[in-house]
């Protein structure tokens, strides 16, 4: 099975565990609490980047709406959460407790740290994978020929599941062709999908399609990208897929907190070339059985507002959900209303 992240707190102890949370700690508490799941996370990336080091030489080169019947939009504000207010949960009833996050380009399971700390709190069971040539998973990206093949780990932990479980399935940004691979070829296995800020693509759209309006069309970016790796030759295609670290910062972390973005650095590895660049074949009794959800981010710089927009109005979701202020990386930049967002659909 492919690597998985889970966060394990432990009561009234800091010690290797993370802290819970209580409803009455002082803000000096929870700052230090902030503090130590950075420290935690940022050690187990730099932990990751020297694992990485060993199977990929380059690494250490590289840093790494409208509303219908069916829809509903609902905006988030990072204010809600302050330390004071709780989501009222209500889990006795629901379809599935477990939540698996499945990352994006150059991410892996680290990225989802806040996220996992914040669902467990809650009562569920949140699981972030690896995909392969991602995190900790060792393959060599320039290896990886297909979305299979890339999205391997999530296929075979569905695969694994009891025959009457489900999931609710969350994928960022590319991995909303991950998680639509996923859809078509394990839909009883899924409760739910959300894409968030996502490739939510229709029948025989390549992910590059999402990106294509706004980078160049695909025979352009394939000649001309600087962005581009040739892993296996400068006679062969392209292979892999990296931005340099300051236009991951413009990008994907305007609003992000200078130590996630400092995590990111040490952690994000290239995006294997063949997945995004794939046509995916959907059809309306298997990808289309699962109820999906969308989570728009209205400062987002990779995959642009008005993008987002045009995928919920091609690709009508059940639900529409918008994230004031965050970048790309909700997880980073609003981790609490992302939250709240994932609690609700659960409840849904």
């Amino acid at each position: 099975m492919g690597n998985t992240l889970t966060c394990k707190p432990k009561k009234d102890s800091i010690g290797d565990g993370l802290v819970s949370r209580s409803k009455r700690v002082s803000k000096s508490q929870r700052m230090s609490e902030e503090e130590l799941l950075h420290r935690q996370a940022l050690a187990m990336a730099l932990q990751q980047h020297q694992l990485s080091q060993r199977f990929e030489g380059s690494m250490s080169r590289r840093i790494g709406g409208s509303t219908s019947s069916r829809r509903h939009a609902t905006t988030i504000s990072e204010s809600f959460s302050n330390g004071k207010q709780q989501v009222p949960l209500c889990l006795d009833n629901v379809e599935t407790k477990k939540i698996v996050l499945v990352h994006g380009e150059g991410f892996g399971a680290w990225c989802w740290y806040k996220t996992i700390s914040m669902l467990e709190e809650a009562g569920l069971h949140p699981i972030a994978v690896d995909l392969t040539a991602s995190g900790i998973n060792n393959t060599n990206a320039n290896a990886v020929a297909s979305l299979a093949e890339y999205a391997k780990p999530l296929s075979i932990y569905l695969a694994d599941l009891q025959e009457n479980e489900k999931v609710i399935l969350v994928g960022h940004s590319c991995a909303g062709a991950s998680i639509s691979y996923a859809m078509e070829h394990y839909p009883n296995k899924i409760a739910k999908a959300v894409f968030l800020t996502a490739t939510m693509v229709l029948d025989g759209q390549t992910p590059f399609d999402i990106f294509a309006e706004e980078l160049a069309s695909a025979e352009a970016f394939m000649k001309e990208s600087q962005f581009l790796l040739y892993g296996n030759g400068k006679d062969k295609p392209p292979s892999g897929l990296l931005f340099d670290k300051q236009q991951l910062k413009v990008l994907y972390f305007n609003q992000s907190p200078p130590k996630d973005i400092a995590l990111a650095t040490v952690s994000m590895r290239p995006m294997p070339l063949a997945p995004i660049m794939e046509k995916l074949h959907l059809t309306r009794e298997n990808y289309g059985s699962v109820r999906k959800y969308f989570i728009q981010t209205l400062d987002d710089r990779m995959l642009s507002p008005d993008i987002q927009e045009k995928l919920v109005r091609e690709n009508p979701p059940t639900g529409v959900y918008k994230i004031k202020g965050s970048d790309h990386c909700p997880f980073f930049s609003k981790p609490q209303s992302l939250n709240k967002i994932l609690l609700e659909i659960t409840q849904i």
